[in-house]
């Protein structure tokens, strides 16, 4: 593919070609198409040795780079690297090379980042999205997405993301007093999109199982009348509850987990987590708790009613129901 700024594709190139052909001067060819003769004389010259290869286009990087850092040097970046485990701003005064050049020599030789790796052994921990596959059940109920959203609680008078005011005259601050937090969970079907969310006080296993059955009847009450699969992460409560294990039995629906450090799995839910935050939690100044909590219900009938869902060819999730 040529550069955006290029005057000529492979087509353009090859209509060179043939106007030579026809008998076209090569100045007349190169005021025609806005070039100038030695470019013109360049691409009949190489589809005269190439043919119509030739006219593809190539990498405009030199052959060779006198300038770059010897093998030597790499040898020494990445041993240091392996060492002491540090990044380039570290690295560079430690072998005498500049940060800049320490950090393409790790990326030439694909050394993952520090953050993708553990900081006592060095390995790496990070998993990678080729986990990331998209997909969508074909009937609602076939596949439930579960989490729980931590979000702190609004103290009197207001704040923001749960922070107390500062006085007017800005002198003092008000003394941070712990308030609490507000547990979000959260059921979202996989084909319709279709949500519940409730405010509870914990992610306790006999929780998180009292809010699946109420979700349950939730989504029977719209129309899904059976769930066969629930998905969760790998928390202590999901993975350990013999509560949950009870309620999906109950309900003949199997629990799945995604796989760990992968949460992009449980993607739809995910989002919808930060759907809530930025549309009902986090949208307007709530001046208490309960203000906020009383504005999640009809927030949440709208989301499900009414708001237009990307996914969904702008529908809201009630019409697949």
């Amino acid at each position: 593919m040529s550069h955006r700024n290029a005057r000529l594709t492979v087509h353009g190139r090859l209509l060179i070609v043939q106007r030579h052909r026809a008998g076209w001067k090569q100045a007349h060819i190169a005021a025609a198409m806005g070039v100038s003769r030695k470019c013109v004389k360049t691409w009949i010259d190489r589809h005269r040795a190439e043919g119509e290869a030739g006219l593809e286009t190539r990498s405009s990087r030199p052959h060779t780079m006198p300038t770059r850092t010897t093998p030597g040097v790499e040898e020494r970046v990445l041993a240091a690297r392996a060492e002491h485990r540090d990044g380039p701003d570290v690295l560079g005064p430690k072998v005498g090379v500049p940060a800049r050049t320490v950090s393409r020599i790790l990326r030439r030789h694909e050394v993952p980042y520090l953050r993708e790796c553990d900081p006592m052994t060095g390995q790496v921990i990070r998993s990678s999205k080729t986990t990331a596959v998209r997909y969508e059940r074909a009937k609602p109920g076939e596949l439930v997405h579960m989490d729980v959203k931590k979000l702190g609680k609004v103290p009197d008078g207001g704040g923001w993301r749960g922070r107390g005011q500062t006085p007017a005259n800005h002198q003092t601050r008000v003394e941070k007093t712990p308030i609490g937090y507000d547990y979000v969970h959260t059921l979202v079907d996989d084909h319709s999109r279709l949500a519940y969310s409730e405010i509870l006080p914990d992610e306790k296993g006999i929780t998180c199982a009292a809010f699946l059955e109420r979700a349950a009847a939730y989504f029977a009450a719209k129309g899904i009348a059976r769930i066969e699969r629930v998905m969760t992460d790998n928390a202590f409560a999901y993975r350990h509850s013999n509560d949950i294990k009870g309620v999906c039995a109950a309900l003949g629906a199997k629990q799945t987990f995604i796989k760990p450090h992968c949460p992009w799995q449980n993607g739809k839910v995910e989002r919808l987590n930060r759907t809530l935050a930025t549309e009902w939690a986090y949208r307007q100044a709530f001046t208490t708790n309960a203000d906020r909590t009383a504005a999640l219900a009809p927030w949440l009938e709208h989301y499900n009613t009414v708001r237009r869902h990307s996914a969904l060819d702008g529908k809201p999730p009630i019409s697949r129901l």
